[in-house]
């Protein structure tokens, strides 16, 4: 405990990023090295979300968005996947009078017409019965994949152009970005992967061209709100440039 209050004291809550990003890895393996099935790591993992969920609505992070299942994910055992959807349902199910609660608004991306028919009608009735609240919006990533959100995009655009309602000129970045996901969403300014990995996984590969990255070898069942301070206390260190020079970033701020 003295350690959060250690770390929690180091956050500038002045210098917040406004969207944290977290590929939660780790849970797999973190159940194995218990010699339990993979999904004992799932189920364990939600203890993680609950925490940092709360953790960075304390803090005033804005939107937190969680890469819970991606489009690779349908490509795990049957029997993992189908466990997966179960425990969606439980939890999403579970944690709507927590959200709301916390005023904290639930959000979804992804290929959704993909989830399972239960998995879709607990999380329409969670997203409408959050819908009201203004504290944190919490994004599930779900059948998620950075790739396939580019591609639908893409596919969208050129139908306008080809059926003559866009003309080819007017495509910039700001138009592509609004045909993404949750486009009203600010980009993410910290990406936090667990697990030691050192890769984004295909998540959120347009909004994270300039996010700062920050890798923990921690588990993700294991991630606690200490964690999240630290790569909170971590990310304010840094300079954000955006192409500029630290000289320029000093004359714009003086």
């Amino acid at each position: 405990m003295e350690e959060n209050k250690d770390l929690l004291a180091q956050v500038d809550t002045t210098k917040l990023p406004a969207h944290v990003a977290i590929i939660m890895d780790g849970n797999g393996r973190w159940a194995q090295m218990r010699g339990e099935h993979r999904v004992f790591g799932h189920q364990n993992g939600v203890d993680s979300v609950r925490e940092t969920a709360e953790a960075a609505a304390e803090l005033g992070i804005r939107y937190l968005t969680l890469y819970a299942f991606s489009t690779e994910n349908w490509n795990r055992p049957k029997e993992e996947v189908n466990a997966l959807m179960h425990l969606l349902v439980i939890t999403i199910n579970n944690e709507i009078k927590t959200l709301n609660e916390n005023n904290i608004r639930l959000r979804a991306m992804g290929n959704l017409h993909c989830l399972d028919k239960k998995v879709k009608e607990e999380l329409n009735e969670a997203l409408d019965k959050t819908s009201q609240n203004t504290r944190m919006d919490l994004i599930l990533a779900l059948s998620y994949s950075g790739r396939w959100e580019i591609v639908e995009a893409a596919k969208s655009i050129a139908a306008l152009v080809k059926d003559g309602k866009l003309k080819e000129e007017k495509i910039n970045e700001k138009l592509f970005a609004s045909y993404l996901n949750l486009p009203e969403i600010p980009d993410p300014e910290l990406l936090i992967r667990t697990s030691g990995e050192y890769r984004i996984s295909n998540f959120l590969m347009w909004q994270t061209a300039y996010t700062e990255l920050y890798f923990t070898p921690k588990l993700w069942p294991d991630f606690r709100k200490n964690d999240l301070y630290e790569a909170i206390v971590d990310y304010q260190q840094r300079e954000r440039r955006f192409g500029k020079t630290s000289e320029q970033i000093i004359q714009f701020k003086g």
